[in-house]
């Protein structure tokens, strides 16, 4: 099988597993927020609270999500669609498109997601044309908010009929 061949089919069999997506933020050295869509994240230890995310080389905050030491990461709540979206979009200034405020750490924490965990980065390590940050959770709020799911390159969040063995179907 050609590498052309393996990259299709790899990328067609990670489409096809759901994953639940969040958008990742920071702040450059002057103070500027820069905030990203990702669905490659993955809890990693209780003791430390550690979680990771993975980050493309060629993404242009790839500099600044490296030297800046803190980032949040946003689980997004079932309507935040757009949110996901704009975040994906380049070119743009994202932050004037969305509702958002500094933390005290600080960091931009956007509004209305499921949950937002803030980390200081724990450790990097290379991978291929990607580097995986693994952050060390200083601050966990959870809204109790259904997640935005991704599939097949569509978004959406949990059908309901997932919840039957539930008595109010929730």
């Amino acid at each position: 099988m050609n590498n052309e061949k393996k990259e299709f089919l790899f990328k067609e069999v990670m489409g096809n597993y759901p994953t639940g997506v969040t958008i990742v933020t920071t702040v450059t050295e002057t103070g500027i927020p820069l905030g990203l869509t990702v669905n490659s994240i993955a809890s990693v230890s209780i003791d430390p609270l550690l979680i990771l995310w993975s980050i493309d080389k060629s993404v242009s905050s790839y500099p600044e999500f490296m030297k800046t030491g803190h980032f949040a990461i946003h689980i997004l709540a079932e309507d935040q669609r757009d949110i996901c979206i704009l975040f994906a979009t380049k070119g743009i200034d994202r932050f004037k498109h969305c509702t958002w405020e500094f933390s005290n750490i600080p960091l931009p924490i956007l509004t209305g997601t499921a949950s937002v965990l803030q980390c200081r980065t724990y450790r990097t390590i290379e991978a291929g044309d990607h580097t995986i940050i693994i952050g060390e959770v200083l601050s966990i709020q959870n809204f109790d908010k259904e997640p935005l799911l991704y599939h097949r390159r569509i978004f959406g969040p949990i059908p309901k009929e997932f919840y039957k063995g539930s008595e109010d179907g929730t």
